[in-house]
């Protein structure tokens, strides 16, 4: 093995060594919580911190530039388009091009990029998907090729910040006004 795959190991063992020298109850904890972690880093969960997450936080939150396209679906033609449910399907995220929530296209960037005011939201979410848990499918509207978030602006950030090419969303076409919905 090499020095750096052997490394998230290092305190585990010493924890061991410790607890061996210290002895009795103490000695028993400190092996146990020693154990629990060994087995927290061979399970694959080394290297994958609250540390880490913070880290992609800072660098996209320095790259922030333009505005998020914003499609009101409370007045105007999409108020008033035809909507036809196509489910829960794997979109491409770049297809992603905007909201609509009026506030979230004011406070995330074109690129989804996280506002501060989300920091613990958007660590929180990258943690989880860092970590394998599955989450659930974001919610849009379909227009033409595009397609616009109802729900889960941190899951697109953060399945961006990850280099996803795709993500699950539950789809709803809205069709041209005057046209009936499918």
């Amino acid at each position: 093995m090499r020095r750096a795959a052997l490394s998230p190991f290092v305190l585990p063992a010493a924890m061991g060594g410790a607890a061996v020298a210290v002895g009795g109850l103490a000695g028993f904890l400190l092996g146990f919580i020693g154990v629990l972690l060994g087995i927290d880093r061979a399970l694959g969960f080394a290297g994958v911190s609250r540390i880490e997450a913070e880290r992609a936080y800072r660098r996209l939150a320095r790259r922030r530039s333009g505005t998020l396209a914003y499609l009101p679906d409370d007045r105007g033609w999409a108020a008033v388009a035809p909507h036809r449910r196509l489910g829960v399907q794997t979109i491409a995220i770049d297809s992603i091009t905007g909201t609509t929530d009026r506030h979230k296209a004011e406070t995330f960037d074109a690129a989804f990029r996280p506002p501060e005011w989300s920091r613990e939201r958007w660590t929180q979410m990258w943690l989880a998907a860092r970590r394998g848990s599955e989450l659930p499918p974001i919610s849009v509207y379909r227009v033409g090729e595009t397609h616009f978030i109802r729900d889960g602006h941190h899951r697109v950030s953060v399945a961006r910040a990850l280099g996803a090419a795709s993500i699950e969303a539950s789809v709803v076409e809205l069709g041209a006004a005057g046209k009936r919905a499918a």
